[in-house]
């Protein structure tokens, strides 16, 4: 059996994904891609004697170097060894993805066009000509429905034919303007001559790049052995280029390809007169307005606030009822000897019901939310809504989904930091993410001091809390290297979501946080339990004074402030049990009230989202934010204790 190898290319939001679930069905494979955060997707299918392997690439509109994911798509082209690639164009936006093909073209891989959602362009009043478009292209074009399956049968024909050598599918790199031309040609022939060490990529392509002023492409360069004389030879050309047209070589490059793109559109795109508005055209209108676009965006949020905080909160009590009250745990558990009945039950059982606790009720509904917001478009219209809101934090309008969803879970909050195109990006929403006040923390701050000292004071933590994230966003834009990006996206049309997309994406990544999570939350639950066992919790006390003391608090409060880390809610039940009263109001005094629920607030929230972050950016990173909020919620709750006791609130 033949085995063949497909990679999948495309813009965001063109139906290449939804292709990729037609294909490979349930043979697919979720992991993240090398070293990245960046999610890949495998899958395989059989197809008239073929074996076919097909990886998604992430969705991208250029193979330049200003995201991870261009990045990753551009190495894996060059390096990956793929038989063939289908880029998947949308027919209703026909130029602006036609820029992606030509790049493609340029790197003269071995290249099929799927001509995606005809029927949606048709809708639109616009028609290609996929045959022209093919003659055009040299390349062979299939149009396709994704939605529906219509085309994929012929793609496979297609790709078939191509393997078994009966059709050429090697893309040509196009012509530019004579001038340009003249350029690229001259630096070509001399890295064909010059540069052996890189006769496996394409020399016009390499060349194209270096006038494009690529910097990781002239870092390679760089390292041959004469590789100085082609950067040489380059500068001088790039000269030439900006002399004579005025603008940035790497301009001229991008506008050359445009007017290219420009002009097959303009030969195989016919326009007819567009139909009476659609429910989504009107739906666009109200959701894009300046004023009624953010009053939907609050009834967004707020729905977003009522499924994963609101239901969340009651299955996971549910949850926690059916698994804390199954009589023939505590039964099996009564026979053990109590040392292991305490790690075993307190522990290991304990640590599960926290983490199906998390996993079900939070990241189950987020992620479900995530999947629908992402396929019907929505997601795009809120992130361009919330840009100028967001540029205030070091960040864009993308991440204002996960920030927002981190009020009910700090986890998928974090998780979700995903959708950030670049390293840096991901990782200051992910700093800002573990500040947000998740449904935990509200237990705390409502129910110590909403209960104890009102909710006008309650609100003010809040506020502390939005200034910290301000402030933090501030610092960590500043200082962390490497640029920020604007956003820079396509708002896709309004789409009915479909639900086997929906279910397959909340599988993938329910799944994928689960299985590293649980783990975890399991082995920090276990080794609390073991102290517990072994009666060490005095000691802890005992070494714990020095920040109590700090403090200002009693010295009974380090077992809630260190065992919370659990799960934040878990403060306030562990701060009953040492008082030894609910009435926690004549165990501790407004003062101390205070700088408690100020430091637990601003600490790192629970062990889950340490996992969640060790997940998301390996566990350096995620033990030095944890660090960062630890340090930061003590010398907070110092400050607060000391100005407190100056003005003298006792």
């Amino acid at each position: 059996m033949k085995h063949v190898f497909v990679a999948l290319a495309g813009n965001a939001n063109v139906g290449k994904s939804v292709i990729f679930n037609q294909l490979t069905g349930s043979s697919q494979e979720v992991g993240n891609w090398p070293g990245k955060t960046v999610e890949k997707a495998e899958g395989t299918l059989y197809y008239e004697g073929l074996r076919i392997r097909v990886v998604d690439l992430p969705g991208i509109y250029s193979l330049s170097t200003f995201s991870i994911e261009e990045i990753i798509a551009r190495d894996f082209l060059l390096e990956g060894g793929a038989d063939v690639v289908v880029d998947v164009v949308d027919a209703s936006a026909l130029e602006r993805n036609l820029y992606l093909t030509i790049q493609l073209m340029e790197l003269e891989v071995n290249l099929v066009i799927a001509l995606n959602q005809i029927d949606f362009a048709a809708k639109r009043g616009v028609r290609v000509d996929y045959e022209k478009l093919s003659e055009m292209l040299e390349v062979p074009v299939v149009p396709t429905i994704a939605v529906s399956g219509y085309g994929l049968d012929k793609l496979l024909k297609t790709i078939k034919r191509a393997v078994e050598g009966k059709i050429s599918i090697k893309a040509k790199s196009p012509r530019y303007s004579a001038d340009i031309e003249e350029k690229i040609s001259q630096l070509s022939k001399e890295i064909s001559e010059k540069l052996p060490e890189l006769s496996s990529y394409p020399s016009r392509w390499l060349a194209i790049k270096l006038l494009e002023k690529d910097s990781l492409v002239g870092e390679k360069v760089l390292s041959c052995k004469r590789g100085e004389e082609i950067v040489s030879l380059a500068s001088k050309l790039i000269e030439e280029i900006e002399r004579a047209r005025g603008e940035d070589s790497a301009l001229v490059i991008v506008s050359e390809r445009y007017r290219i793109a420009n002009r097959v559109a303009a030969e195989v795109q016919s326009f007819q007169a567009k139909p009476k508005a659609s429910f989504s055209d009107k739906l666009e209108e109200v959701t894009a307005h300046p004023v009624m676009g953010y009053i939907v965006l609050i009834g967004v949020i707020l729905s977003i606030f009522a499924l994963v905080f609101g239901v969340g909160g009651v299955l996971s009590e549910i949850i926690e009822d059916l698994l804390l009250n199954a009589e023939f745990i505590n039964k099996a558990a009564s026979k053990l000897p109590e040392t292991a009945r305490i790690i075993v039950l307190d522990g290991v059982y304990y640590g599960v019901v926290a983490s199906l606790t998390v996993a079900l009720p939070y990241v189950l509904p987020f992620y479900i939310i995530l999947a629908i917001l992402e396929d019907s478009g929505y997601l795009a219209r809120a992130a361009c809504l919330t840009d100028n809101l967001m540029h205030k934090i070091g960040l864009h309008g993308k991440a204002f989904i996960p920030l927002m969803v981190s009020f009910g879970c700090n986890v998928p909050g974090c998780v979700g930091c995903r959708i950030m195109e670049t390293e840096r990006e991901r990782l200051i929403a992910g700093i800002l993410t573990v500040l947000i006040p998740c449904s935990a923390r509200t237990v705390v701050i409502l129910g110590l001091i909403g209960k104890y000292l009102g909710l006008k004071i309650a609100l003010v933590f809040y506020l502390l809390d939005f200034v910290l994230i301000f402030v933090i966003g501030r610092i960590a834009y500043k200082s962390l290297p490497g640029k920020a990006v604007g956003l820079i996206m396509e708002v896709p049309p309004y789409r009915m979501p479909q639900l086997k997309s929906v279910v397959m994406k909340t599988w993938w990544r329910t799944r994928e946080f689960t299985f590293f999570a649980i783990p975890v939350i399991v082995l920090g639950s276990s080794i609390i339990a073991g102290i517990e066992a072994l009666g060490a919790t005095q000691t802890v006390i005992n070494y714990s004074k020095f920040i109590t003391r700090l403090l200002g608090l009693p010295a009974e409060c380090a077992i809630p402030l260190v065992f919370g880390i659990l799960r934040k809610e878990l403060t306030l039940i562990l701060l009953a049990e040492v008082a030894g009263t609910n009435e926690l109001s004549s165990f501790l005094t407004f003062r101390q009230m205070i700088v408690f629920t100020l430091v637990v607030m601003v600490y790192i929230p629970c062990i889950a989202t340490v996992a969640a972050l060790a997940r998301e950016y390996g566990w350096k990173k995620a033990l030095a934010i944890t660090t960062l909020y630890i340090v930061l919620a003590l010398a907070l709750g110092a400050i607060a204790n000391n100005l407190l006791l100056l003005i003298g609130v006792g």
